[in-house]
Parts: structure tokens; sequence; C-alpha cells
């Protein structure tokens, strides 16, 4: 789907949201519903009794006063009473619609088969303002509620005003301004606030900067508090100039409309006292009623408002993200194969990031034999992380395919081919779980099985960071939660790597600079260990843990471990330079053999 293209329309992305919530809670929902209207109508009826008093106390008609009393009575309770139980049965929808809705958004976000949507500037403009309407996408059901209320209690109100002279009902009609000017207000705020979300994340992410703990080593040493602030207001300025411009601009109009109406209101006052010799009692019932009528349709603007700016803007946001991430997987009908048998082909695969011109990746094409380590090197920039990204299936070539077996993997649905894919990462995240988690999340069927999380401990080379924890894999990780510790970034990149090998059979284990933070020599031995391990499955025909055919993709700068591999891939610019083993590139005296000789020089 094209971010340029227009959400998807009004009214069906409405009707789609409440949909959603009528199936998430059809029995809460609908007793909500009910009770809302129900406490409507006492206040509406307000305006009546006081007609009826007004009439009995001018006209001696004690019968008549008696009524309205207890009309009056009647409505003051039934109110409050009819509030109470709707306001604590809409909180209880409110609460279990929240999980649901939040839940649903954030599934959407979590299994979109691509990460465009969390790199691309423009779907991150969309996504933030729909992140920051999640949490009140509930209240819009509560918004939906009092709206009806509102237009029940409207409704009853001309009807009792037209009980006096039909005329009166066009006092509703100098209402229109207000309703037309609150349901555009916040369509052109809402578009504002799109234009500057660009900045607007800018500025979080500099007070994110300025007042977390990670970077404030760097923050106090480089002394760029101060700039930090200067930056953030700044961006903040960006954003908040035009939101307050159109603000400003849409309120004027909105006070014109109120004017409107309120010059309505005084003309059927006079009317009606003047022209029709009404009653006292038909009088109060016009003050009454014309007075509420003020704040009825006060309220059902501020609600339209709502409904407009909240449920309107966000139905139609999570709309678009299910449309986007039902567009993805439609074309997917394949199940992943149990184990490669030939290998995985990237053929003639081009790439360029969503936004951008430039080629990460040109007319690559390389054969990935199956039960192989492959190392993939060259410099920043040179598309190696990209190659794991499109292997992982995180993105989509541009041009040409990558075949699982001669199957192409657009083909593949998604997390079937995730499920035989492991990995670990430089730029890991930080699962602070307790420690057994934070590893078994690798293999979450296994989140809980201790001695495959004590397997995978060993092979990443961390026992010893487990064994250093106080309560050894039951300790809490993160010093902001209760009893949680802090530990080191070395120690959190073995704790990820441990992760990467949780499953004992993956197709593809991907290994893009997991243990930057560790010295050469303890990544030599670690890798070491894990090719002569991966050389004997290799060997025997992958009897004992089902590794045959495994393919290994491992990205390093060191080459004292690169070396260890069955076939070194070396990108420059876009394009494959050179493939073939260390002895092969060495001989051939080209870009590798360069590269590693500058290395190695450096450690002399």
């Amino acid at each position: 789907m094209n971010p340029h293209d227009d959400m998807p329309a009004a009214i069906p992305a409405m009707w789609r949201a409440f949909k959603r919530g009528y199936q998430a809670e059809p029995r809460l929902l609908t007793i909500a519903f009910g009770l809302s209207l129900l406490a409507a109508l006492p206040d509406a009826l307000l305006a009546l009794w006081l007609m009826l008093l007004a009439n009995g106390v001018t006209g001696h008609d004690r019968f008549e006063v008696i009524a309205a009393a207890m009309g009056l009575g009647v409505s003051a309770v039934g109110t409050w009473f009819l509030r109470v139980t709707s306001d604590r049965v809409q909180r209880r929808f409110r609460d279990r619609l929240t999980i649901a809705l939040e839940s649903h958004v954030a599934r959407l976000q979590a299994t979109v088969a691509t990460i465009a949507h969390h790199e691309r500037a423009d779907y991150l403009d969309r996504l933030a303002v729909l992140r920051d309407q999640v949490f009140v996408l509930d209240h819009m059901y509560m918004s939906m509620f009092s709206t009806c209320g509102w237009i029940l209690r409207l409704g009853v109100t001309v009807v009792l005003l037209m009980s006096i002279s039909p005329i009166l009902a066009l006092l509703a009609a100098f209402a229109l301004p207000t309703v037309l000017t609150s349901t555009w207000r916040p369509g052109i705020e809402r578009a504002a606030e799109e234009r500057g979300a660009s900045a607007n994340r800018l500025a979080r992410h500099l007070f994110t900067v300025a007042t977390t703990a990670p970077p404030g080593k760097e923050v106090r040493v480089l002394r760029i508090g101060n700039r930090l602030v200067k930056l953030r207001r700044e961006a903040w300025e960006r954003w908040y100039g035009p939101v307050a411009s159109a603000r400003w601009g849409s309120a004027a109009w909105h006070t014109v409309a109120w004017l409107i109406f309120g010059a309505g209101y005084i003309g059927a006052i006079v009317y009606v006292t003047v022209g029709l010799h009404a009653t006292a009692g038909q009088v109060l019932l016009v003050l009454a009623a014309g007075s509420r009528l003020s704040a009825y349709i006060g309220a059902t603007v501020g609600e339209i408002g709502f409904l407009r700016g909240v449920w309107l803007d966000g139905s139609r946001r999570l709309a678009w993200l299910e449309d986007y991430a039902a567009s993805l997987t439609e074309h997917a009908d394949t199940p992943a194969p149990d184990q490669l048998v030939d290998g995985i082909r990237l053929d003639h695969v081009s790439f360029a990031y969503p936004g951008t011109t430039r080629q990460v990746l040109e007319d690559v094409s390389l054969d990935l034999k199956q039960g192989s380590v492959i190392a993939i090197v060259g410099e920043n920039g040179a598309g190696k992380s990209t190659l794991v990204k499109l292997l992982a299936r995180l993105y989509q070539p541009d041009q040409g395919r990558i075949l699982i077996d001669g199957v192409d993997l657009a083909r593949i649905r998604a997390d079937d081919w995730r499920e035989h894919v492991a990995g670990a990462f430089q730029d890991f995240f930080r699962f602070e779980f307790r420690a057994r988690h934070t590893v078994g999340l690798g293999d979450v069927p296994r989140l809980d099985d201790q001695p495959a999380v004590v397997a995978a401990v060993a092979r990443a080379g961390a026992d010893d960071v487990i064994g250093h924890l106080n309560a050894g894999l039951e300790t809490q990780l993160g010093p902001t939660w209760p009893s949680g510790v802090e530990v080191s970034f070395g120690q959190w990149q073995k704790l990820a790597l441990a992760r990467g090998f949780m499953r004992d059979h993956p197709l593809l284990l991907v290994l893009d600079e997991p243990t930057a933070a560790l010295d050469a020599e303890t990544e030599h031995a670690l890798f070491e260990r894990y090719a002569a391990a991966a050389r004997i499955e290799r060997r025997d025909g992958g009897s004992g843990n089902g590794r045959q055919g495994q393919i290994t993709i491992l990205i390093s700068h060191r080459f004292s471990t690169v070396r260890m591999a069955d076939q070194i891939v070396v990108l420059d610019g876009a394009r494959v330079a050179e493939v073939g083993t260390h002895e092969a590139l060495m001989a051939k005296g080209g870009q590798y053999a360069e590269l590693y000789g500058i290395q190695a020089a450096a450690y002399r």
C-alpha cells in the first residue's frame, strides 16, 4: 500500500472500528449504549416539568403543581441513578475494550511481514499519531454513547419548543454553523499535527536523550545538555507553530458560529414573549429549553468534534494499518521446508530503501549451499545487514528473487519462514525480563524449558554472565524493576547471542556482528567452537540435533573469525566483489586479501 495514497474512506473505517468493539464485548456494548440513552431522558424533560409547575402556580392548580413537583423529583433521582449506573457499566466496558484495542494494534504492528513501517519516515509519522490515539480509542465508544444521548436530549427539547410554536424549531437551524465548524476544526488541526509529526518525534527523541540514563555519560562529558534543550525547543516550535495557527484560525470561525446561535436564541425569546403573548409557563419552557438547547448543542458539538478528531481519524489510521498488514501477506501461500536440500539462491537481487534512490544492493547473485557457514564482509554501508534483512524477509527485493530450494521466498508465509530462522544482531534489544525468559524468547514454545535455556547459554559462552547473577537464570534484569540488576553491554550481548542459539535446528542462522562488544580472543574462541560443531554435524549427516541443511550467515569485521567460514562473500559498493574460501581469496590477492592484510598489520 502506497503511503501517499489516501487512507480508507471515513464511514467504512468507522464502521470497522465499531464492529471491532462489538466483537470484543457485544453484551457490555449493548447494555452501556442502552443505559446512556435512558440516562438522557429525565434531564431532557426538566423544561416540561418547569412549565407545568409555573402553569400550576399561576393557575392555582394544586394537582398540576404536585404532578410537576413529582416529575422534577423523579427526573432528579432518575438522572443521578441512571448516570451512576451508566458510568460504571461504561467504565467496565472501556477497561475491557482498552485491552482488546491496544492488543489489536500491537499485534498488527508486530506481525506485519516487513519492518518498513518502523523505518520509513512517512509511515512513522502516521503511526506516531496512531500510537498517541490508541490510548484514547476506547473513549470513542463512550463518545458515541454520549453523542447519541445528547442528540436524544436535543430532539426532545426541539419537540418541546415546537409544542409552543413550530417556528421555534428554527432555533436548531441557528446551531448548524456550530456543528459544521466543530466537525471541520479537528480535521484541520489534525492535518497540521501530522505535517509536523517529524519535528514532534525529534523533540521527543531529544527529550529522551537529555533525560535518560543510557546517553547520560556522553551528554555530560560532551557538555551538550544546553544544546539538546535548544534543539528540542526549536523542534517543538516547528511542530507547534503551524498547529497553534490552525487552532486559532478554526477557533475564530467557531466563535462566529456561536454568535449566530446566540442571536437566534435572543430572537426566540422576543418572539415568544412579544409575538405570541405566551403564558408564564410557556415562556419559562422556552427560557429553560432554549438555554438547555445551547448546552445540548455545545455538548453534541464537542462530542462530534471528538468523534471527528479521534474516532474518525484514529479509525482511518487503524483501518490503514489493518489493510497495510493484510497487503503484505496476501500472496504468501507456501509453507517453509522442514530442511534445506539445495540451499538458498539470490538471483539478481537489487534493493533500495523506500523513499531513496540509492541502491544498497545491486544485481546480487549468490549460491548459499545447505550446511555451509557463509561470512559476509565489506566496508560500512556495503549492504551486509541489508542482505540479512532480505533473507529474513524483513524487506522484499525491488528486483530479482530469493529462492529457498527453488521456491520464491515471497511465496513462503513470513511467520512460517521465521520459525526456521534464528539469529543475533549487533543492534539487539534488551529484554528486561528474568534472565531465563530473556534467553528463552529465542524459541517461545520452549520459553520455560530450563535445559534448553541452559544449553543455549552454554553455546553462546554466556555461562559466566549467568554465574555472576545473584539468582542465576531467575534474576530480574534491568535496574528500574524491583530486585532488578544492571549488566554490562557485553553481558547483554552474550545473552542476546544465547537467545539466538535457542533454536536447535533453524534452516538459517544469522549472526550479524553479535559479539562486537566482546574482545577478539573471546569472539574467535566462541565461533571456533561453533564452526567445529557445525562441521561435525555436516560430516555426520546431521544426526543428533537435526542441524542438517542449516545455513549460517556470519557478519564480522574481525577477519580472524571470518576465515573460519566455508565461503566468504565480499561486498563492495552494493555489489558482490569476490566469493571464495579464505585461502582462495588470499591467493587471488584482491580486495579481501588487502583488507585482511590491513587488519593483520594492526595486530602486529
